[in-house]
Parts: structure tokens; C-alpha cells; sequence
């Protein structure tokens, strides 16, 4: 924690956002494009002692995915993902609608590699 560049925040937390700050470099930026049901609490510290700022931004064009999709080639990210058996698809939404998934979850069906 501590050096990243910028965080793109798109969990719906305001819990699980506002201790990002904190993750930033000086001069870093914390993006946020999931809106919270709750408030998003930060600290003042990080912020004014640190240069960080907060940006929302709203997200989901074509153009807006065609860029994601170009970085993430050319930066080699790759996401982090629970798969699931489509049959278990249920489950998986209830697990989802729980807050219990830990990352997102993708529905798979046989013979498909992820």
C-alpha cells in the first residue's frame, strides 16, 4: 500500500473506497466509476499531505471500452475472476447478492478456458 499511480475504484463500497487513498503514490488518484450505496469516507491527511485527489467518472462507452480493452493488452492486466459452472449459476448470483464473491463472477460452460 502506499505507490500506486492511480486506483480505478469500481466496487459498490464506500467502505472498501475510501481506504484507497491511503494506497496512492503523492500526487496519485483515486477514479471512481462504481457508485456506493454508503458513503465514501476519507481522510484528509493522505489527501492534503500527499497531493492525492479523488475523481468520479462516468464509464461504458464503446470508445470508453475500446481503450480499456487496447491498455490492457498493451499493459498485460489481466482481471481477477471467480469462474462458475453455469449450472451453479444460482448460486452464484445469491453469493454475488450476498457481498460474499471476492472477485467478479463469470458464469462458464464446458469446454470454455478462461
Amino acid at each position: 500500500m502506499g505507490g500506486a499511480i492511480a486506483v480505478l475504484a469500481t466496487a459498490p463500497s464506500g467502505d472498501a473506497m475510501g481506504p484507497l487513498v491511503s494506497a496512492l503514490a503523492p500526487r496519485g488518484k483515486l477514479i471512481v466509476v462504481g457508485v456506493p450505496r454508503d458513503q465514501l469516507q476519507l481522510s484528509a491527511f493522505p489527501l492534503v499531505f500527499g497531493g492525492r485527489s479523488v475523481y468520479g467518472s462516468l464509464t461504458g462507452t464503446a470508445i470508453d471500452q475500446e481503450d480499456a480493452l487496447a491498455f490492457s493488452v498493451l499493459e498485460h492486466i489481466r482481471p481477477m475472476v471467480e469462474t462458475v459452472p453455469l449450472e451453479q449459476a444460482a448460486g452464484a448470483y445469491a453469493r454475488m447478492m450476498e457481498g460474499k464473491a471476492r472477485f467478479r463472477m463469470v458464469l462458464v460452460t464446458k469446454n470454455v478456458k478462461l
